[in-house]
């Protein structure tokens, strides 16, 4: 077997871009929220049963975050989950511009 050198790659932080994506970003923001809801269950001892007791939001909305199933659960919901369970979201927004591509290059 030979020894080849391995090339480290550093992620530019958000996999789901490093994998060339769509809706990148959003996809990151989902999965952060996702993991502040998901910690906060754990933390509490809550399954998605008692945390729809608690909240008033659909079990099935609490499975989907569990299994990391976002399709078809919006920002929006994610962080009234959070909300409902007792915790606030707060946001920073860093905008980056990217060369403009020429319109020929789009189509």
């Amino acid at each position: 077997m030979k020894k080849e050198p391995l090339e480290l790659v550093r992620g530019s932080g958000n996999i789901y871009r490093d994998f060339d994506m769509p809706d990148a970003d959003v996809r990151q923001l989902k999965a952060i929220l996702a993991t502040e809801i998901i910690k906060t269950l754990d933390k509490n001892g809550l399954t998605v049963r008692k945390a729809q007791s608690l909240t008033g939001i659909d079990a099935g909305d609490f499975s989907r975050v569990r299994n990391a199933d976002f399709r078809r659960i919006s920002v929006e919901r994610l962080m009234t989950m959070i909300n409902r369970l007792g915790s606030r979201v707060e946001v920073a927004v860093k905008l980056r511009r990217v060369p403009a591509m020429s319109y020929e290059k789009r189509v």
